[in-house]
């Protein structure tokens, strides 16, 4: 399970463009411990898969599959971090809960 975690989380990084640096600096880990979560050596702990998740905008459950189509399953809307402050970028993460929120409970109600 957790090579898939660390498969899926780096294919996400990489889908978006990102830096370990920045997806590190986001998730408030070292950029040695998000490197060792990409490639397996270390689990990724529950908060930090969740706080990935909101920063990804996607599903936490994206992390736990074991497809090729991981990209896919992002949700349409990804930002990069150039010209932005942390402070924006949690706005942002906030704002892509709030959607992952919304389209949960629209299917609920679609049931």
């Amino acid at each position: 399970m957790n090579k898939t975690i660390a498969c899926n989380i780096k294919k996400l990084r990489k889908t978006v463009r990102y830096k370990q640096d920045e997806v590190a600096q986001t998730l408030r880990v070292t950029t040695s411990a998000y490197s060792n979560y990409e490639s397996g050596d270390i689990e990724v702990p529950y908060d930090v898969i969740e706080t990935a998740s909101d920063f990804f905008g996607c599903d936490m459950t994206v992390f736990f599959e074991e497809n090729d189509n991981v990209d896919a399953m992002i949700l349409a809307s990804t930002f990069h971090l150039d010209g932005m402050t942390a402070e924006d970028v949690v706005e942002i993460m906030r704002f892509k809960d709030i959607v992952k929120s919304y389209l949960k409970m629209d299917k609920i109600e679609t049931r």
